[in-house]
């Protein structure tokens, strides 16, 4: 399906489902949340990255939290589909803001139990590791985009993830780098626990060679 939406290019990746706080705050994005307001119209933020702009994602103005004296006001956006940058106009129509032409993308929903499982289970090794709260994860409604955020990949990473169209192939993505960035924080905390341990007394358990 191909539409032309308002846009508001980010140096940064939102996921479908992902709710988005934004500050706004220049006179054309201002202009965008009015007519979000008014006309019920969405918008897309394609991802700036390596100076383009090509995959993004159609977002929905939930509402706005704040206004402020400046015009300013802060909000919240839900991100809706994936889609792909045909065309990128500086200037949509009449408008003070950017707007393109873009091709959604179909996404396939093959994930399977066992990878959900495998997902979740790594997941939780990974908060664990990192010694810090683990966020809410209801097994039900977890998708693979539900905490990309708060697993450690970078933007390029976040990035490809947007691309993938296959639920099953995001999911191996994400387990893949968990399994890959596990080993190195547990090499972490070793190392750091060793650091403590430094010029004090070390109680080892003797080893048992009876049976060598």
């Amino acid at each position: 399906m191909i539409a032309t939406l308002p846009m508001f290019p980010l140096e940064l990746v939102a996921f479908p489902g992902e709710e988005l706080p934004l500050h706004i705050f220049e006179q054309r994005y201002r202009q965008l949340i009015e007519d979000c307001e008014e006309e019920r119209v969405t918008f897309g933020i394609p991802t700036y990255i390596n100076k383009r702009l090509e995959y993004g994602t159609e977002m929905e103005l939930l509402k706005v939290v704040k206004r402020y004296p400046t015009g300013a006001s802060d909000i919240i956006c839900k991100g809706l589909r994936v889609f792909k940058l045909e065309d990128f106009y500086s200037r949509l129509d009449d408008k003070l803001y950017a707007g393109g032409t873009v091709q959604f993308i179909d996404l396939i929903n093959n994930g399977t139990e066992r990878l959900k499982e495998q997902f979740v289970q790594l997941l939780t090794s990974f908060y664990n590791e990192l010694d810090i709260q683990t966020p809410s994860i209801n097994i039900q409604t977890i998708t693979t985009y539900t905490l990309s955020h708060k697993m450690g990949l970078t933007l390029p990473q976040e990035y490809e993830l947007l691309q993938l169209t296959s639920e099953k192939e995001r999911y191996n993505y994400l387990i893949q780098h968990l399994n890959t960035i596990l080993p190195t924080i547990r090499t972490v905390n070793r190392t750091k626990e060793i650091i403590k341990m430094n010029g004090h007394f070390k109680n080892f358990d003797p080893l048992d060679f009876e049976d060598y």
